[in-house]
């Protein structure tokens, strides 16, 4: 059964903070990426999740959100498939007042925590001698 989404705060590379509302049981990280002023793209580690593996299945619902008031950002996902399906998520947002031939979103990319690897086992029919 899915657990409860837990609360974190992050800042980005232009040190704008962030309110991420996540779930702890597929979520690994959130990477941002966006334009400096330089004009060089960058992409930063905004969160990673401080449970280094799922303690529970996430279920089949993920709900995740990311506000910052500073940008009057807010971005609410909601995807529907099998945890093992999804394993990275991207997200691209303009500010809503920006046309829509101004240059450079902020991406967030939504990695989900790696699976881990099958067991070996040893083809039956090629058994050691």
């Amino acid at each position: 059964m899915a657990r409860h989404n837990r609360m974190a705060e992050g800042r980005d590379q232009a040190g704008f903070g962030y309110r991420i509302s996540y779930p702890p049981d597929w979520l690994d990280r959130i990477r941002v990426a966006r334009s400096l002023p330089s004009g060089r793209r960058s992409t930063r580690t905004l969160f990673r999740n401080p449970r280094r593996s799922p303690k529970d299945s996430p279920g089949e619902l993920i709900r995740l959100r990311i506000e910052s008031p500073e940008q009057e950002l807010e971005v609410e996902a909601v995807l529907r498939a099998s945890p093992e399906s999804m394993r990275e998520v991207v997200l691209r947002w303009r500010h809503p007042r920006e046309s829509a031939a101004a240059p450079d979103p902020v991406v967030f990319i939504l990695s989900a925590f790696p699976r881990k690897p099958a067991p070996y086992l040893a083809h039956p029919a090629r058994s050691p001698r």
